[in-house]
């Protein structure tokens, strides 16, 4: 969602009863058109004077400069336009897998989904599988099979795709009809009984399954009973009933377009208010209070309590932080006060948070235009400026009663990039650009790792990280750097060995005086480093084994070969020295250090890298492609579950932590981006002798 205010923000659609509202998330591959479809529909609906074209970069909903230049949506475009007396939010969303986070906020803030298809390229199993995680949550989805007069078009095989790939209850709902040149003119619709002299064997089929689809879920049974009697059902009556048979998720029409001809436009928009559900038919995600507590469940009623969520911040230097919000519950006004609530999302960067805010001035999107309203009701969308706490994901409540939305389901971002300031001048600013960023993406996490001092960025994949590093440049003006990312590697002894460590100075006045006498060992995978003393007869008086100790840790946290720390090593003090005058704690710190170094010179040490375990899941014809990956990764498969029902199956698997840095990449690769793992921290092992080289 673009932020600059345009010159001419034109006049903004005017609040109307739910009942009126459709919000609709356009989704589907990268490059089936979505944005060339929104900007079709935006120009029918005067909403813009002409369509604009994604590959001169004038589109109205692609306003980032890395969005102009690589031709292709990689944030929520949304737009609000009216039609035949309805308001219509379209939420633009991106193609990529990198950014369905993205896409996951506009299905939250939509009350259906329009899955657009290619005529061209038909269907990917990304879009599959996003279709099947919409109709887990009963999200009222239809499908528009889109460039329709490009060359190799071919609309029956797309039809027959999405018919194929994506399950029952899909039915087109228009025959193209084509001019002698082969072009499309127009629309005939099925419905309609004059489609029969359009001619072709399947017509009377495709009417046939139509009109018993929508019978299927229609709530009048008499239909059924006069269609199967052979009566003509009119019109309208299926109509009335195919708006019943999409808001229950079970039906799903199938309209063609040509955006750039205009062919199937209004067709289009008629469908969308005449077919598509409102918020009240959708109803309202589950709520409880901040504290956890049971809280009532919501109804789109405008005169209800306030309940808003955030689906997207963004941060501009001219406007400031806008957020795009739903609000599912009551009425948001200007000048109002209201809690912002964010919980749940602490590992993700974003800690509990509470406070109150007053709103401001409230706006209805059309791209980058920001156009203000008066109002905004239960089942609409609007941009809210300047609420300074306000984070995606969090809620906007009344703070008499403050409510939380449960979160969305989110990725989790499984490719790490470390980052560096390009100069001392970007180092001031870039905590500040970080955090702000990590505010408006739920989908990405910040992390300054311990054991290497890296500050890592964890990304959905190449295409996120190129985007975060270009937002950070050109929208909050600091420059970073990627840098290799480090996989922390610590040491362990290979053997057991007794070794003496002598600390004393001697040069006049007061000096250092310690000797220690240590037996040292590896230990069990994990132990860390274990201290214990046999000191038989004060030679090393008690209020120094601390200090030993002490020293001992010490050298093993700062390693002796390069930064790898040294681990899992059972040391023992037996025996030693002390002076009455020259011992000191510092000196016994000294001495244990240098005994953990005699000890690594002594016996050697072995290097061991961390490994992850991991869990893979994948559509069960990827399974093969999937475990073949893994086996060049020198990764152990633990186990395999297959899903019958879903037709998916769940790989685990041990992987070296150096081998996952690329992973997802080529986890999209080989399963065409339909498969997504889970990683967690499991123990070091030994690691190649390539790693044995002293760092």
């Amino acid at each position: 969602m673009g932020v600059a205010v345009a010159k001419d923000t034109g006049t903004a659609p005017v609040p109307r009863r739910a009942a009126d509202v459709r919000n609709v998330a356009l989704v589907g591959h990268a490059g089936a058109g979505k944005t060339t479809l929104a900007e079709a529909l935006l120009a029918a609906t005067g909403a813009i004077p002409r369509p604009g074209r994604v590959e001169d970069g004038t589109t109205c909903l692609d306003t980032e400069d890395v969005e102009i230049r690589q031709q292709r949506s990689v944030s929520l475009g949304v737009a609000t336009v009216e039609h035949a007396d309805a308001r219509i939010t379209l939420l633009d969303t991106p193609g990529s897998p990198d950014f369905v986070g993205e896409v996951r906020a506009g299905l939250r803030a939509a009350d259906s989904a329009l899955f657009v298809v290619s005529a061209v390229n038909g269907m990917d199993a990304a879009t599959v599988q996003l279709w099947e995680e919409c109709a887990a949550v009963g999200m009222p989805r239809a499908v528009v099979v889109t460039q329709i007069d490009r060359a190799r078009a071919d609309v029956d095989e797309a039809v027959r795709l999405a018919q194929l790939m994506l399950g029952e209850g899909v039915y087109p709902l228009h025959l193209v009809d084509r001019g002698a040149d082969g072009a499309a003119r127009r629309l005939l619709s099925l419905l309609d009984p004059a489609a029969r002299a359009a001619g072709g064997p399947d017509v009377d089929r495709l009417r046939a399954e139509l009109i018993e689809g929508i019978i299927g879920e229609s709530e009048d049974e008499t239909l059924m009973e006069r269609y199967l009697a052979g009566d003509e059902l009119a019109r309208a009556d299926l109509v009335a009933d195919l708006e019943t048979a999409v808001a229950r998720g079970h039906f799903h029409p199938v309209l063609c377009v040509s955006a750039l001809a205009g062919v199937g436009v209004e067709d289009l928009l008629d469908l969308l208010v005449a077919a598509f559900p409102c918020p009240v038919e959708h109803g309202c995600p589950p709520v409880t209070r901040p504290d956890g507590t049971a809280a009532p469940a919501l109804i789109c009623d405008s005169d209800g309590p306030l309940v808003a969520e955030v689906v997207k911040t963004t941060t501009d230097p001219y406007v400031g932080r806008v957020s795009l919000v739903r609000v599912f519950s009551g009425t948001l006004r200007p000048d109002v006060a209201v809690h912002v609530s964010g919980h749940g999302l602490a590992d993700r960067g974003h800690p509990d948070h509470d406070a109150d805010e007053r709103i401001g001035v409230l706006s209805s999107p059309l791209g980058a235009a920001l156009r203000p309203v008066s109002s905004c009701p239960a089942g609409d969308i609007c941009a809210v400026a300047r609420l300074t706490t306000a984070e995606t994901g969090d809620t906007l409540s009344s703070p008499e009663d403050p409510r939380l939305v449960a979160p969305w389901d989110l990725p989790v971002p499984q490719l790490p990039v470390a980052v560096e300031a390009a100069s001392h001048s970007d180092e001031d600013r870039m905590a500040t650009a970080l955090s702000r960023l990590v505010a408006e993406d739920l989908t990405v996490r910040l992390e300054r790792r311990a054991d290497t001092g890296q500050l890592i960025l964890w990304c959905v994949g190449d295409g996120h990280a190129e985007v975060l590093l270009d937002r950070l440049r050109t929208r909050h003006g600091v420059a970073v750097v990627p840098v290799p990312v480090r996989v922390p590697l610590v040491e362990t002894l290979c053997g057991a060995a007794r070794v003496t460590g002598r600390h004393v100075k001697q040069s006049g006045g007061h000096g250092q005086y310690a000797v220690v006498v240590v037996e040292g060992e590896p230990g069990p995978t994990g132990s860390g480093i274990v201290f214990d003393q046999r000191i038989v007869g004060g030679t090393v008086p008690s209020q120094y084994h601390s200090s030993v100790e002490r020293g001992i840790r010490a050298q093993a946290r700062r390693g002796v070969h390069g930064d790898r720390p040294i681990v899992d090593v059972r040391v023992t003090l037996v025996d030693g020295k002390a002076h009455s005058v020259d011992s000191s704690d510092a000196a016994f710190q000294s001495a244990g250090a240098l005994a953990l170094r005699e000890l690594v010179a002594a016996v050697g040490t072995r290097v061991l890298e961390p490994w992850c375990e991991i869990e893979v899941r994948v559509p069960a014809e990827y399974v093969g492609a999937v475990m073949s990956d893994l086996s060049s990764r020198r990764a152990r498969v633990t186990g395999s579950e297959a899903d019958p029902d879903r037709d998916r199956s769940t790989v685990r698997a041990e992987v070296p932590e150096v081998e996952l840095l690329g992973y997802p990449g080529v986890l999209r690769s080989v399963t065409h981006g339909t498969a997504v793992f889970d990683r967690r921290p499991l123990r070091y092992e030994p690691a190649p002798a390539a790693f044995a080289v002293p760092a």
